[in-house]
């Protein structure tokens, strides 16, 4: 038997260090003979122990470490066989090689040759570690118990065939080895666990002040006790807790199992409350709140907060909840009832000229492909600045051929500076910290002409008429956001007027206003209320021209047909919905006349919503539209988008028109088999 390794080493060295004596002791001998006379019968003495050892006591030694061998792997093999832990080796293909006895008590029976996809699918070759030493971790299911499994990639290499445990097929390199620990009973205290933890929650009545005033006052304490009622029981249904902190304000606090309970319902107290009639001529409505934190019951509390504020934001009459995976929205189907008072108007604009007063340089931006309200609402800002006697100036990168006619009327216009329209690297370059900022028309920062502008400035303000999303524009230091409001340019109309006593608008100004209002209204088609016409009549009054904005704004003949081609491609979903491909690519702004399609969509009969999808610029672009029978704005969130109740958009970052609509239709139906439209 031939000796290696380190035991081969441990056998050599007594023989070199027999070389080493002798080698000493010459030495010693030329110094001093006597001393040399006298190792030499030490050196001789352990150089013949040595031989015998060698050639008499090399087989034992050999014995006894082949029995310690044998004894070990012994204990090895039966170590695996009996471990606790379930143990299984695969081939790289998933085949069954070897597996301990509780890996059998699990699957219940003896196995053969076979994979062990077919007893447990998740644990398939597509899952496999790919590399030596790599771990992948998963949980599995069979027969009702759950398993953590563990699995990694091992070599081969080194083992003889009499060290190996179990007979393995020859010419494989690599093995999966799977490793199962039984995690039920873990995880079942851990869901308990989870269930128990509380949710914070938030409960507005969003009109208290215009529900109250649409009954009779002896009435209206019966009617808060009826609402009060409606959320006690709807809440201690679930075991939670409501305390009353205002007249319409209410917190509660209910367990996380509770709270997956009104989720499955769709938080059906909105509805309920809305039933209350008793002679009130407007329904009250709600806002929920509630936010769910792993961390601290005070975090929980804080999310209860920005989920009530973002609720509120959105139009009120439904339910936001925020937790650490992000934000979900129930309910919000209808349009917020306009509050005829204009007191926050007011305030806003106060708050809005005092910042200005403070500012030497103001830039105005509204969103990416700048539509008319947006151009109208920064014209109006613009105005404001120049009462105010500070300088402005709008940011705008790509003029559409729909926008064209209006931003010509400023670029040439002696009235006006020749820095007034900027693009963004020119904005840029000119802001600084002390710019202020003012965004229009969007209250999302991707969809600003230049977000580089929101970081720059520490002091931007927000005016928009859409309804907010997760990701909202969020250093603000003034937001006024009024989802009922028709348009950016009705918001701008009612804030100018408190900007300075007696404002004067130029006629041209006052039209551009009074064109942002008309083109989002649709001639006053949609989302009009009483302010809507307020701001019309103030405009007319400061010289707004009808005619002038209705010529700026007819269509060319080429724009018509491109129209007419995209209505005549449209198919109807589900016997509502309109859906039309805008595939013309060689007109100028075919975003512009994807949403201007939409909108004829609507006038066809039966058709709640309509919905253009048009390529541009590597990009699929998305136009929603209804009346009042569908909330747009829900179905574009489905698709990363956005907007308003009755208009909103989404994009797609493919050209691929048939996959695209594929997946509004797939989000069509899915939300009307839940209810949510």
């Amino acid at each position: 038997m031939h000796l290696k390794g380190q035991l081969r080493l441990y056998m050599q060295l007594p023989m070199v260090m027999a070389v080493l004596l002798i080698a000493v002791n010459v030495w010693i001998y030329g110094i001093d003979r006597r001393a040399g006379a006298v190792m030499l019968i030490f050196v001789i003495v352990y150089i013949g122990m040595l031989i015998y050892l060698y050639l008499y006591g090399r087989a034992g030694i050999l014995k006894d470490l082949v029995e310690f061998a044998a004894q070990y792997g012994i204990v090895q093999n039966t170590l695996l066989k009996e471990l606790a832990l379930p143990y299984a080796i695969l081939l790289e293909n998933g085949k069954i090689v070897w597996l301990n006895e509780q890996f059998e008590q699990i699957l219940g029976k003896r196995v053969g040759d076979i994979y062990i996809s077919k007893l447990v699918p998740e644990l398939n070759s597509s899952i496999f570690p790919k590399e030596e030493n790599d771990i992948v971790e998963m949980d599995v299911y069979y027969e009702d118990k759950e398993y953590k499994a563990e699995l990694r990639k091992v070599s081969v290499e080194g083992f003889n065939e009499t060290e190996r445990l179990m007979e393995l097929p020859g010419g494989r390199e690599y093995f999966i080895v799977v490793y199962l620990q039984d995690v039920t009973e873990l995880n079942r205290y851990i869901r308990a666990s989870e269930e128990q933890r509380l949710v914070a929650g938030l409960i507005y009545i969003d009109n208290y002040d215009e529900v109250i005033d649409s009954v009779e006052e002896v009435r209206q304490s019966l009617l808060i006790a009826l609402v009060d009622r409606k959320i006690n029981q709807y809440i201690s249904r679930v075991n939670g807790i409501v305390r009353k902190m205002e007249n319409d304000k209410y917190f509660i606090a209910i367990q996380k199992v509770g709270f997956k309970e009104l989720e499955n319902d769709k938080f059906s107290l909105l509805e309920d409350v809305k039933s209350i009639n008793i002679g009130n001529s407007i329904p009250a409505t709600l806002s929920i709140g509630l936010g769910l934190s792993g961390n601290a019951y005070s975090q929980s509390y804080n999310y209860a907060r920005v989920a009530i504020d973002l609720a509120l934001a959105r139009g009120g009459d439904q339910a936001v909840i925020k937790d650490c995976g992000g934000i979900t929205y129930y309910g919000g189907k209808r349009e917020q009832t306009a509050k005829n008072t204009r007191v926050k108007a007011r305030v806003k604009a106060e708050a809005l000229r005092e910042f200005m007063t403070v500012k030497d340089e103001i830039f105005v931006m509204g969103h990416k492909l700048t539509d008319v309200d947006a151009l109208g609402a920064a014209i109006g800002v613009y105005r404001a600045a120049r009462m105010l006697e500070k300088k402005a100036h709008i940011v705008i990168n790509e003029v559409s051929a729909s926008l064209r006619p209006l931003y010509s009327a400023y670029e040439n216009n002696p009235d006006y500076p020749e820095d007034l329209f900027l693009t963004s690297s020119e904005a840029l370059e000119m802001a600084s910290e002390s710019s202020m900022v003012i965004v229009v028309d969007t209250n999302r920062p991707m969809m600003t002409e230049c977000e580089g502008l929101l970081k720059i400035s520490k002091t931007v303000v927000v005016l928009d008429h859409h309804r907010q999303s997760a990701d909202n524009i969020e250093n603000a230091v003034l937001s006024y956001i009024e989802p009922y409001a028709s348009s950016a340019c009705e918001m701008i109309s009612e804030v100018l007027q408190y900007i300075v006593d007696d404002i004067k608008i130029p006629k041209l100004e006052a039209s551009s206003l009074y064109a942002g209002i008309m083109i989002d209204t649709n001639n006053f088609a949609y989302r009009t209320g009483v302010r809507t016409f307020e701001a019309a009549a103030f405009l007319r009054r400061c010289g707004a021209d009808i005619t002038l904005v209705k010529k700026m704004f007819r269509d060319d003949m080429e724009s018509y047909q491109v129209k007419a081609a995209i209505i005549s491609s449209a198919e109807v979903f589900c016997e509502k919905y309109a859906i039309a491909k805008n595939l013309c690519s060689n007109v100028e702004s075919p975003t512009i006349l994807g949403a201007q399609a939409a909108n004829e969509l609507l006038e066809i009969n039966e058709i709640k919503a309509s919905f253009v999808l048009t390529v541009y610029n590597g990009r699929i672009y998305v136009s929603a539209r209804s009346i009042d029978e569908a909330n747009v704005q829900v179905i574009m969130e489905k698709l990363g988008g956005g907007g308003h109740i009755n208009a909103a958009g989404a994009q797609f970052d493919h050209t691929d028109i048939d996959r695209a609509v594929a997946e509004v239709k797939r989000v069509i139906k899915l939300m009307l088999e839940k209810g949510d439209i």
